[in-house]
């Protein structure tokens, strides 16, 4: 059950928030001082802190055989802000013996995930995770092992080819969902961080920047 939980984490959280996303960036140092991410810990606690990187502040995450969350939940207004853009960095990846079709390997060096709730169905509850895979194809889309076809996983970036660097993405969210559960949505009820790794028991650092939605991309 918790591992469930943790793919569809924001669906079965009371709003935690009223900070608005919309057309503003949330990363450091204000919002990276963690005052609108709330915490939600599945397995240990993932180290989130803000450091400096490269002249930077930045939201650095280290998991240890650990999984938990910074999440916002907030209805986003999809047809005002449909795009999501952010930043991230992995120096490793969790390596070649995991799987992340299977429950075993369902642990990301790096994660952001967005939601939409179900109402009071919330086993309707559906969630899409943008992911740095370790072994899936780049561009992959796979549903969650532990949740199933509600929430689906997909590798932005994977394996090592990029390690070390700023990966820089944006993302129409309505058509990642339309793609992905075949509906058309005009709102969003969230959007978490997590780098995990309660399924493998390993360790991986990774660090975060600049998550924004915006008008345009």
């Amino acid at each position: 059950m918790m591992n469930l939980a943790k793919a569809i984490a924001l669906a079965l959280l009371p709003v935690a928030t009223a900070q608005v996303l919309a057309q503003a960036q949330i990363h450091a140092p204000d919002s990276w001082g963690l005052a609108i991410w709330e915490p939600r810990s599945f397995l240990g606690t993932t180290d989130y802190q803000v450091i400096n990187l490269d002249n930077e502040q930045v939201l650095q995450a280290e998991a240890n055989a650990s999984a938990s969350a910074l999440y916002i939940e907030q209805r986003i207004d999809l047809n005002a802000t449909p795009f999501l853009q952010w930043r991230w960095r992995t120096d490793a990846t969790l390596g070649v013996g995991v799987n992340e079709t299977l429950k075993s390997g369902d642990d990301y060096a790096a994660r952001i995930y967005v939601v939409r709730k179900g109402g009071l169905a919330f086993w309707r509850t559906k969630a899409l995770n943008y992911v740095w895979a370790s072994n899936q194809p780049l561009g992959s889309r796979w549903p969650n092992p532990f949740a199933g076809n509600n929430v689906q996983m997909l590798a932005v970036d994977t394996g090592t080819a990029n390690l070390g660097q700023w990966r820089h993405h944006v993302r129409d969210i309505k058509a990642d969902w339309y793609e992905a559960f075949g509906e058309t949505i005009e709102n969003l009820d969230g959007i978490a961080i997590m780098t995990d790794t309660d399924n493998s028991g390993l360790a991986i650092e990774a660090w975060y920047a600049d998550v924004a939605f915006t008008r345009r991309p």
